[in-house]
């Protein structure tokens, strides 16, 4: 995975030649934990994210998210600074050396505004999502998709730029299915892999002759839209209250009513967030909608809340 030298010491660690100093735990979750570090020889903050390994499994998967981010150089995909492979004892830690954005995640700016009782204007919302747009027509592009879109996996800058990370789940957008069993392995690993609310249709229940594409990423991107406008994803009531998201997402989606937001933007909500793939917009059409949607160009300042 990698010959950068990794040494952890007491309060510091070095990758790549370069040590930093650990502060403080920004994340953790089930096999993973992200902390903040500061960079002795530069003085910048970076997220040092670190991937527990139990087997050979574990680490080719933290091999392919390390591979993954090595296709991208773009502003609004995270890049990765350095990697290594730790040993710890029979076991493996992945270690990913990554920029700190300052600004969190676009979930807990938009929590922040709900426990305000305010919303995100649509100007910022434009903005935000013309970013996301950006990146995934760059994953796309290459012939890959996401997969795991959510707003907990767009990071905000201090100019509302949002970064794309997690780019574990990333695959071959186009995945050919020709069998029942094939259709079983698809719908296992999108259930591994692929977080439930803002899951697209067609992984849910993967007919035995079909083709998954990167049509995927827009179901998602509709619901991470959803929620930038009303607070919360079209699909995370359901899943909280322990209701059968799987069963709720084969009906259309009803876009709650409302006049804080242009006819235009509920309109590409309701077009993301069609059940049948092939009639869902490609991520060039949305960047050509919001282009007619939003005067100012991207990176302008708009009003914040």
């Amino acid at each position: 995975m990698g010959q950068a030298l990794c040494v952890c010491s007491r309060g510091t660690v070095s990758l790549g030649g370069a040590r930093y100093l650990v502060l403080h735990r920004l994340a953790e979750g089930g096999f993973s934990y992200v902390d903040l570090v500061e960079g002795l020889r530069d003085g910048r903050f970076y997220a040092l994210k670190r991937i527990l390994c139990h087997d050979k499994e574990d680490r080719q998967a933290a091999l392919h998210e390390v591979e993954m981010h090595g296709l991208f150089d773009h502003p609004n995909i995270l890049r990765l600074v350095a990697h290594c492979m730790v040993e710890k004892g029979a076991k493996h830690e992945a270690w990913l050396l990554l920029p700190y954005v300052k600004g969190g995640t676009l979930w807990r700016e938009v929590e922040a505004l709900r426990e305000k009782g305010t919303f995100m204007p649509e100007q910022r919302i434009l903005l935000i999502l013309h970013g996301i747009c950006s990146g995934l027509q760059a994953i796309h592009g290459k012939g890959y998709a996401h997969r795991d879109l959510k707003p907990t996996n767009v990071l905000l800058d201090e100019d509302d730029r949002p970064v794309l990370m997690d780019l574990g789940s990333m695959n071959r957008a186009r995945i050919e299915v020709n069998s029942s069993q094939e259709a079983m392995a698809v719908q296992d690993w999108a259930a591994q892999r692929c977080t439930i609310s803002y899951r697209a249709p067609e992984l849910f229940t993967v007919p035995s002759q079909c083709v998954i594409d990167e049509r995927t990423d827009i179901w998602s991107l509709g619901c991470v839209l959803y929620c930038m406008m009303f607070g919360e994803g079209p699909y995370d009531a359901i899943f909280q209250k322990g209701d059968s998201v799987a069963l709720a997402v084969q009906n259309p989606i009803v876009v709650p009513p409302t006049t804080r937001y242009s006819a235009a933007l509920q309109r590409l909500l309701s077009s993301m967030m069609t059940l049948n793939p092939q009639e869902r917009p490609s991520i060039s059409d949305i960047l050509h909608q919001l282009d007619g949607l939003q005067p100012a160009p991207a990176g302008q300042d708009t009003t914040q809340i």
